[in-house]
């Protein structure tokens, strides 16, 4: 069962005349790298819930219409309750619906609920709370000039080994030391045109590292990706020290701009 999104009373009603872009964000997960507690998603950052910050992120966005959070199956009330308690942009629609048991499935959990007019859809980690607004719009961007699937990514600055995977702590040797120049760290939002994620999650079944990404799975379909710039502070909340390092940046953001 779903909720309808705020503003908006029948879901599935006639198009509007212009291309609409949604976001969704998977939030399903637990985050258990980040120890005990509650799931990644709710974890504060500065008081406020990582999820509140990451739908702000994609809501900042004009381009934005609406933001679809899958919540954890058993939690989509409580989500809902947080969404309400937090100052959101009135001119974004949201809309919450429980998700699955894996990433892919809560993905396409959230585009079933999609309205029909929706055209252009972005997919987002809320474990990445500060991405900034202009890396969405670049996203958004390159969908409607018509790229079917767009990430943004950041050059590496270390240098990449291949290895052959041992046991834990065991030595693994080096098979191959990829160019770095051609190595990208691949970030979200990632953006779709629509018909092309829906096609994807219809007839790919993800593994691996391509059950994260969404953008692998429409690589699987023969689709060409391209990337646009990321930018640093859309790095993804995974580790304690990651904390620290996004309530830096929370504070720097207060100091210098008044966030």
């Amino acid at each position: 069962m779903t909720d309808e999104p705020r503003h908006t009373t029948t879901p599935q009603s006639t198009p509007r005349s212009t291309p609409r872009t949604a976001a969704v964000i998977p939030a399903a997960g637990r985050g258990v790298r980040l120890g005990p507690g509650a799931p990644k998603a709710l974890r504060a950052l500065s008081g406020t819930p990582m999820l509140i910050h990451a739908v702000r992120a994609m809501a900042n966005s004009r381009a934005v219409s609406l933001v679809v959070v899958v919540a954890p199956p058993d939690g989509a009330a409580e989500v809902k309750n947080l969404l309400a308690e937090h100052a959101l942009p009135e001119r974004t629609d949201f809309l919450v619906v429980p998700g699955g048991e894996t990433r892919q499935e809560s993905v396409r959990l959230g585009l079933d609920a999609l309205p029909d007019d929706i055209t252009a859809v972005l997919v987002h980690d809320a474990a990445r709370p500060l991405v900034p607004v202009d890396t969405v719009d670049a996203v958004v961007e390159a969908v409607r000039d018509g790229a079917p699937a767009v990430v943004p990514a950041m050059p590496l600055t270390d240098t990449v080994k291949e290895v052959e995977p041992r046991e834990k702590d065991e030595p693994e040797p080096v098979v191959a030391t990829p160019e770095r120049a051609r190595l990208r760290a691949v970030q979200t939002p990632q953006g779709f045109d629509r018909a092309t994620l829906v096609r994807a999650h219809e007839t790919i079944t993800a593994k691996g590292e391509g059950a994260t990404d969404c953008a692998g799975m429409v690589e699987r379909l023969g689709v060409q990706v391209v990337v646009v710039p990321g930018h640093e502070e859309a790095f993804k909340v995974t580790r304690p020290l990651d904390l620290v390092l996004a309530e830096a940046v929370l504070a720097r953001r207060r100091a210098n701009d008044g966030f």
